[in-house]
C-alpha cells in the first residue's frame, strides 16, 4: 500500500469520525452508535458550529489541511506528519485538560477562560484518533521510514499508540496518584508512602507483631521460587533421566493449574486442613492432636502457590533437560567421571537458564499472587492483598495504593534484572547443526531415590487435592464430611427452568455467560495483535524496533494486581472513561496477556526461513500478501495455541479484573471469591468445578487439533511423515489467572 492510498482511506476514516459519528460518549459502548443519530451525542462538527466545543476547531482545520493535498492526488510528507501528530497530540491534551469538572490544568486558565464541563471520547474521536495515525503513518512512509511501506508504518504506528495508551498511561497514572495528596501535589507524599511501617516494620523480629508487607511478599515469594523450582526440577529429572514410564501422570499434572482459578486450590486446602477440616478431624479422632488454624498465613499461602509453580516448573526444565546434548555427557564419561560428577560439572551448569526463568516464573507470580492471600492469609498481609483493601476498603486511598503498587513493580522489575545479572554473558548452546545420536546419561541412583521420595508423596497429595475439588461440589458439605451425592450446589449455581422457552435460574449463569462472552472477544484480538507486533519485531527492519519489543514485554512484568489498579485510575475519569464497561475487561486482558501472544510469535517466526519471505517478494508480493499467503498459514499452530491460552487466562484471571468488575458486568472468577468471603464453599468449588472442565475441554480440544511436533526420523518411526512437521512452535507457559 502506497502513502497515498493510506491517506486517502485515513482522510475518509476521520472526516466519517468528525461529521457523522457521536463525539462523546465511549462508555456507553455500542448503545451509543445504535441511537444513531437521533438519541446518540453529536458529532463534532455539530458541536463546533454550536461552539460548545469551540476548543477543537484545530482539529478539524488540520483535517482539512491534511485533506487538500490527498484529494489533487498528492501526499505531502512532512505536512502528513505533521497533522497526524498534531490531531493525536491535541486530541488528547484537550480531553486532559477540560474534564467533568471543567478546566483541570488551570495553568491554561488565560488562554482557553472557563469553559464548560466536557464528558469522555465517544465514537468519533476515535474514528478521528484512528484516522489521524493513519495520515502520521503516510507521512512517515512518504518520508522513506519502513522501507516506504505505508501499511508497515501504520501498522507501527497504530500498535505504539494502543501500547502508549492502554500499558504506559496507566502506569503513569499511578507514578501521578503516588505523589498527590487528594488534589495537592505533594512529592513529600510519595517518599512518607513508601517508607510507612506498614511496607517495611521489622517488629516480627523482636515482638509478636507482624512484619512489613513489603518483608513479608519478599519471603513469600522467594520461597515459593524456590520450593517449587526444585520440585519440579525433581520431577523432570524423574521424568527424563529416571526411566519412569508416568508421562500421562506428569503431563496431567501440568495441564491442571492452567485451567484452575488461582484460588480454588486455596478452598482445597481449607477444606483438607481447616479447623473442620477432613484431615484435622481426623487426626483429632484418632490421635488428639488439636485442631489449630496453621492453614491461615504464610504456610498455606506457600502451600497453595507451590501447588500451583511447581508443575510449570516442571513444565519448563522437562523440556531444557530433554534440549541438552547427550554428547557432552558422554565426552565427560569417556574421560572417566562418576554419574554425580556428570551430573554436578555439565548437566546442571547447562540447566541454569531453565532453572532462573523457572525461579523467576514462580518469584513474579507469587508476587502477582492475589486469591491465594485473600483466602488463605489471615494475619499475613502481602502486597497484592494491602492494594485491593486500600482500593476497596472502608478507607478508599487511592494514592496509598499506587504507592503500594510502585513497590511490588519495583519487585518484580528488580527480579528481572537479579536473573539478567546471574546468567551474564555466557552462551548455553548444547544443540548445534550436527547429528546427535548419544543417548541421555541416567541418573546417579542416590539422585534418582531422592526425587522419587519426593516426586511419588507430592503426586498422592496433589492428586487429594484436586480430588477434593472435583468431588466437593457433589456432595452435600465436604469440609464437614457430609459425602452424600447433591446436586443442589450445581443447581442453585447453574438451574435451568423451561417456562414458555429455556430461563436461565441459577445465580452463577450471569457471570459465567459474561466471562465466556469477555474471554471470547478478548481472545481473538490478544492472538492477533501478539502475532502482528511479533511479525514486525522478527520480519522487518525499522528505527524503534527494539522499542516496540520493550513496549510490548512491559506488561508481562506488571502484576496482575498493578494493571488493575492502573486501569481504575486511568481510564475512570475523561478523556477515556470505561469504568464498569464490558470494554475495559477486554483491553485489560488483551494487554495483560499480549506478551504470550508476542513470544509464541517469535518463536513460531524463527522456525520459518526468510527465504520464504524473498521468495515472495521477488514473485512481485507486498508485504500484505507475504503476510497473508505465506506467514499466517505458516503459523497457524502458533495462532490457536495463542488463541487457547488468552482465552484461558482471561476465563481464570482474578487479580487485575477484581478492581474493574461491575454489577452489570460480573466474571466467574469474581463471583467466586464472593462465595468464598460469603461463607458459600460448597457452592463455590461446584462453579470452580465447571469452569475447570470447560477449560480442561477447550486445552484439549486445541491440542488435538494442533497436535505434537513430530521432526524427522522420529516422525517416521511414529507414524508421521518423514520429515514433516505437523505442530508449531512453543509458548512460554504462566501461571492462569496472573
Amino acid at each position: 500500500m502506497g502513502a497515498l492510498s493510506l491517506g486517502r482511506v485515513a482522510l475518509l476514516c476521520a472526516t466519517l469520525g468528525l461529521l457523522l459519528l457521536p463525539w462523546h460518549g465511549l462508555e456507553g459502548g455500542v448503545a451509543e452508535l445504535a441511537a444513531w443519530p437521533g438519541g446518540a451525542p453529536a458529532p463534532l462538527l455539530a458541536l463546533l458550529v454550536t461552539g460548545a466545543r469551540w476548543w477543537l476547531w484545530p482539529v478539524a482545520l488540520l483535517v482539512g489541511v491534511a485533506a487538500l493535498p490527498l484529494l489533487r492526488g498528492r501526499a505531502p510528507r512532512t505536512l502528513l506528519t505533521l497533522a497526524g501528530a498534531g490531531i493525536i497530540v491535541w486530541i488528547l491534551a484537550m480531553g486532559e485538560a477540560i474534564g467533568l469538572r471543567g478546566l483541570e490544568w488551570q495553568w491554561l486558565a488565560p488562554l482557553l477562560g472557563a469553559p464548560p464541563p466536557q464528558p469522555s471520547l465517544g465514537w468519533g474521536a476515535l474514528f478521528v484518533l484512528i484516522g489521524a495515525t493513519g495520515l502520521l503513518a503516510a507521512g512517515l512512509a512518504a518520508r522513506g521510514a519502513f522501507g516506504a511501506d505505508a501499511f508497515i508504518a501504520f501498522l507501527v504506528a497504530g500498535s505504539a499508540f494502543l501500547l502508549l495508551v492502554f500499558v504506559f498511561a496507566p502506569l503513569t497514572t499511578i507514578l501521578m496518584a503516588a505523589i498527590y495528596d487528594g488534589d495537592r501535589f505533594a512529592p513529600d507524599a510519595l517518599a512518607t508512602r513508601l517508607t510507612a511501617p506498614e511496607a517495611w516494620s521489622l517488629a516480627c523480629l523482636a515482638s509478636h507483631q507482624g512484619c512489613g508487607v513489603v518483608w513479608n511478599t519478599l519471603l513469600l515469594a522467594t520461597l515459593t521460587a524456590v520450593i517449587s523450582t526444585a520440585i519440579g526440577l525433581f520431577f523432570a529429572l524423574l521424568a527424563v533421566r529416571g526411566g519412569v514410564r508416568a508421562a500421562p501422570l506428569f503431563r496431567a499434572m501440568t495441564i491442571l493449574p492452567l485451567i484452575t482459578p488461582p484460588f480454588v486450590v486455596a478452598m482445597a486446602l481449607i477444606v483438607l486442613f481447616g479447623r473442620t477440616g477432613m484431615v484435622t478431624t481426623a487426626l483429632w479422632d484418632w490421635f488428639d492432636i488439636p485442631r489449630s488454624r496453621w492453614i491461615y498465613g504464610l504456610p498455606g499461602v506457600l502451600l497453595a502457590q507451590v501447588l500451583a509453580q511447581a508443575p510449570i516448573a516442571f513444565l519448563l526444565l522437562d523440556g531444557a533437560l530433554r534440549a541438552i546434548s547427550p554428547s557432552l555427557e558422554e565426552a565427560a564419561s569417556t574421560m572417566g567421571a562418576r554419574r554425580f560428577r556428570v551430573f554436578r560439572s555439565v548437566t546442571w551448569p547447562l540447566l541454569k537458564p531453565a532453572l532462573a526463568a523457572a525461579f523467576l516464573l514462580g518469584f513474579v507470580e507469587s508476587l502477582a499472587d492475589f486469591g491465594n492471600p485473600l483466602v488463605l492469609g489471615g494475619d499475613f498481609d502481602v502486597l497484592s492483598t494491602r492494594i485491593f483493601f486500600a482500593i476497596a476498603g472502608a478507607r478508599h486511598d487511592p494514592g496509598r495504593a499506587a504507592a503500594l503498587a510502585l513497590l511490588l513493580l519495583a519487585l518484580t522489575l528488580g527480579a528481572f534484572a537479579l536473573q539478567a545479572l546471574w546468567l551474564g554473558r555466557r552462551r548455553y548452546t548444547t544443540m548445534t547443526g550436527k547429528g546427535d545420536s548419544g543417548l541421555p546419561a541416567p541418573l546417579p541412583a542416590g539422585l534418582r531415590l531422592t526425587c522419587s521420595l519426593v516426586v511419588w508423596p507430592w503426586m498422592l497429595f496433589t492428586v487429594a487435592v484436586y480430588g477434593v475439588i472435583l468431588v466437593g461440589g457433589f456432595v452435600h458439605d465436604v469440609g464437614r464430611g457430609d459425602m452424600s451425592f447433591t446436586w443442589r450446589h450445581i443447581l442453585t449455581a447453574f438451574e435451568v427452568e423451561w417456562m414458555d422457552g429455556i430461563a436461565l435460574r441459577g445465580s452463577a449463569w450471569d457471570s459465567l455467560l459474561t466471562t465466556i462472552q469477555v474471554a471470547a472477544l478478548a481472545a481473538p484480538f490478544t492472538a492477533g495483535l501478539g502475532i502482528l507486533l511479533a511479525w514486525l519485531i522478527s520480519r522487518q527492519d525499522f528505527r524503534g524496533r527494539r522499542t516496540l519489543e520493550f513496549m510490548t514485554m512491559l506488561s508481562f512484568a506488571i502484576p496482575g494486581t498493578v494493571v488493575g489498579v492502573s486501569y481504575v485510575m486511568a481510564f475512570n475519569v475523561p478523556p477515556i472513561e470505561l469504568t464498569g464497561t464490558a470494554l475495559i475487561l477486554i483491553l485489560c486482558f488483551v494487554f495483560r496477556n499480549l506478551p504470550v501472544g508476542v513470544r509464541g510469535g517469535l518463536a513460531a517466526l524463527a522456525q520459518i526461513d526468510r527465504s520464504l519471505d524473498e521468495a515472495s517478494a521477488t514473485m512481485g508480493a507486498g508485504a500484505v500478501d507475504t503476510l497473508r499467503r505465506v506467514i499466517l498459514p505458516l503459523m497457524r499452530p502458533a495462532i490457536i495455541t495463542a488463541l487457547a491460552y488468552s482465552f484461558v487466562q482471561a476465563m481464570t484471571a482474578v487479580s487485575a479484573v477484581i478492581f474493574l468488575v461491575s454489577a452489570r458486568h460480573n466474571l466467574a472468577t469474581v463471583y467466586i471469591v464472593g462465595r468464598v468471603e460469603a461463607g458459600e464453599m460448597a457452592l463455590a468449588i461446584a462453579y470452580s468445578t465447571v469452569l475447570i472442565f470447560i477449560m480442561l475441554f477447550v486445552v484439549l480440544g486445541i491440542e488435538k487439533l494442533v497436535g505434537r511436533a513430530r521432526i524427522g526420523r522420529r516422525a517416521a518411526t511414529e507414524g508421521r511423515l518423514a520429515g514433516g512437521i505437523t505442530a508449531g512452535a512453543p509458548t512460554a507457559p504462566m501461571r492462569a489467572g496472573a
